[in-house]
């Protein structure tokens, strides 16, 4: 695979209102000639596109998406000008555990966003490559998603769909030209987390996942875990026997 980064090529990042999304944004800037953002809060889409252009660093543009949309915002495949040559998904929604186990809606809500719309988006995107027979597609997914736990295993459920379907996308694509990446931060210090009791010193700032993302792009990683402990970490925690396991208070 040629490297993705480069004067002349596209990047588009889904999700870029988020924290980790203006972060992949502006760390893309810095290789590629042409930065797409999409997201659904066009207001807020508006001011970041201003904030990267501001920078200089590349060509900005603003594309409208909702994963939440019947079709996972698929429709956006065919407004793309140019086709992207990567692209990197960071939508996510992360309700505390409680409130998605009272709430059907919410519950809804977090399994759309986090899996059903991206899955849907990825498909048409993952035709569109396959035509054209080259690309990068980068699903951000999680840590909850490698075990079930009862703090948050609405979320995790989600997450854990999504890196199955991921992993099954790269298996269909891998011969076919299109390079398809599954990232899996542990703790991230953004407005999602924002009030969340997590232990501060195992969090990591926007900006590093972006630098994680951009390495593992031109190192061809499959399964990257931010920061790389969290490989171990989850191995540990996928290992203990589940009598044991159910009785514990993760």
């Amino acid at each position: 695979m040629k490297d993705p980064g480069g004067a002349g090529r596209t990047a588009l990042v889904v999700g870029a209102t988020s924290d980790i999304g203006r972060a992949m944004a502006r760390r893309l800037a810095g290789d590629f000639a042409i930065v797409q953002l999409a997201a659904r809060d066009a207001r807020r889409l508006g001011a970041e596109a201003r904030d990267l252009r501001l920078r200089g660093r590349a060509e900005v543009r603003e594309y409208a998406c909702d994963v939440q949309a019947p079709d996972g915002g698929a429709s956006l495949v065919g407004s793309l000008d140019p086709l992207p040559d990567v692209v990197v998904c960071v939508v996510g929604l992360m309700p505390r555990q409680r409130e998605a186990e009272r709430s059907a809606r919410l519950a809804g809500d977090v399994m759309r966003t986090n899996y059903v719309g991206p899955a849907m988006l990825f498909l048409a995107l993952g035709e569109a490559f396959e035509r054209r027979g080259a690309g990068v597609l980068v699903g951000v997914s999680s840590v909850a998603g490698d075990r079930g736990r009862q703090s948050n295993y609405v979320y995790g459920s989600a997450k854990a769909g999504f890196s199955a379907f991921l992993s099954g996308l790269r298996n269909r694509l891998a011969a076919r030209g299109v390079h398809v990446m599954t990232v899996k931060p542990g703790f991230v210090r953004t407005r999602m987390t924002d009030g969340m009791d997590l232990p501060a010193p195992l969090m990591v700032e926007p900006a590093d996942v972006a630098e994680a993302v951009v390495r593992a792009i031109r190192r061809r990683r499959n399964v990257v875990y931010v920061p790389g402990w969290w490989r171990l970490a989850m191995w540990l925690v996928r290992a203990i026997p589940e009598p044991v396991f159910k009785r514990l208070k993760l």
